[in-house]
């Protein structure tokens, strides 16, 4: 009866004793499957604070949460190395932004316009933001640019600053990120101080031909004068001698008022009549009109063009006349043998490269620069109008031009396609 009633005490205290420890052990899991929710709460709340200074290493916890904060540590060391390492790079940008020697405007969708560096803010005299219009104080065109400027080539304005309008060279970048609305970087750059500094140039240049030029034809002017008044005092001289001086003295004349009505020609510009050019007529065209000229009557020209070049956009008389200009100095000059070579290619920067060459003796290095200047020549009979004109209406088009100093003689242009 004692061993009964033991064995019915027993029972179901082992089922309680084994029913306990399962709700401690669930308990215990409980507890641990909570702390790492808890730890990866936190870790999740950190990083949507950005908050990047939490520690989760806690060492001799066990049950794998000396891993789960070695794990967690390591992200967070990670992620403050990438945040240190971004804002290293934007405070770099920002200081190259902010020290860059050309103004820079922001101008934002609704049309305010912030000073984003120091050039800018010292240029403008103001650093806060301000509505588009308050940019009238510095000009109506300059303004106007600001305001309706469209990323395209650089342009120039009217600058007011100071009372004293100065020329202003602007380009805009189109901003656009995901989420806001695009924004445009408006850089100005005054170039009053190069432009006037170029047109200095330029006038001493031109003086300094004209005074060579111009004092070449009044020397032998001079002389001859001198010879006719000489002449005419002596009632014993000959008369003969005094009219033979005299026609050589009014042809000279004659010569230095034409060089003084080429000067005129020279000093107002062309106007551009604009239109689509097909460069491979226009070259057929320019060719045919070199080989009927005496200077192409005994040279061989090769035209070498691009299949399928686009357009340019230009006028096609004025660019006619500067080919013709090129290919009869490469004629002369290359004399009486005289190979000239066309080649015309496509660039990447949606411009064509023109360039005429020939087996003549080609530019003196000492002479390069020289040769685009108004009436400079090496010629006996030259007018240094021709490369002078070229130039002009190169860059009228938008284009450059340029020579190599020869052997061979080089002749290079860039002028850019139709859009």
């Amino acid at each position: 009866m004692t061993a009964v009633l033991v064995a019915w005490w027993r029972a179901p205290t082992a089922a309680l004793l084994c029913a306990g420890a399962t709700v401690a052990a669930g308990a215990a899991v409980w507890r641990l499957i909570d702390q790492g929710n808890a730890e990866l709460a936190r870790f999740v709340a950190a990083l949507e604070r950005g908050d990047l200074s939490q520690s989760f290493s806690r060492p001799r916890r066990g049950a794998g949460f000396d891993d789960l904060g070695a794990a967690y540590d390591r992200a967070m060391s990670r992620l403050r190395d990438e945040r240190a390492a971004t804002l290293g790079k934007v405070r770099f940008a920002e200081a190259l932004v902010d020290g860059a020697p050309v103004a820079l405007l922001l101008v934002e969708q609704d049309g305010s316009v912030h000073f984003t560096n120091k050039a800018a803010r010292r240029l403008f005299g103001r650093d806060r933001p301000c509505p588009a219009d308050a940019l009238v104080r510095y000009g109506r065109d300059f303004a106007d640019a600001v305001a309706r400027t469209a990323p395209a080539p650089t342009r120039l304005a009217h600058l007011a600053l100071g009372g004293l309008p100065q020329r202003v060279a602007i380009d805009v970048t189109l901003l656009e990120a995901p989420g806001s609305a695009p924004r445009r970087i408006v850089a100005c750059k005054v170039i009053q101080a190069e432009l006037d500094g170029a047109e200095l140039a330029a006038q001493v240049d031109l003086v300094r031909v004209l005074t060579h030029e111009i004092m070449n034809s009044l020397t032998p002017v001079t002389s001859l004068a001198q010879l006719v008044a000489a002449a005419m005092a002596d009632d014993g001289a000959d008369l003969a001698d005094a009219r033979l001086a005299a026609a050589a003295l009014a042809r000279r004349a004659g010569e230095l008022e034409r060089f003084v009505g080429s000067y005129r020609q020279f000093s107002e510009a062309p106007v551009i009549a604009a239109e689509a050019v097909d460069l491979v007529e226009l070259l057929d065209e320019v060719a045919r009109l070199f080989r009927a000229s005496a200077a192409g009557g005994g040279a061989t020209l090769a035209l070498t063009v691009t299949p399928a070049l686009p357009a340019l956009r230009g006028d096609r008389g004025l660019l006619s006349q500067v080919l013709l200009n090129l290919l009869k100095n490469a004629g002369e000059a290359a004399a009486p043998t005289a190979s000239i070579t066309v080649t015309a290619t496509p660039t990447e920067d949606d411009h064509v490269r023109l360039v005429v060459q020939d087996n003549g003796p080609g530019i003196p290095p000492s002479f390069v620069h020289d040769v685009f200047l108004p009436f400079f020549t090496t010629k006996a009979e030259g007018t240094g109008i021709g490369l002078s004109f070229a130039r002009q209406v190169v860059l009228l088009h938008g284009g450059q031009i340029g020579a190599q100093p020869g052997p061979p003689g080089h002749v290079e242009l860039l002028l850019p396609l139709a859009p």
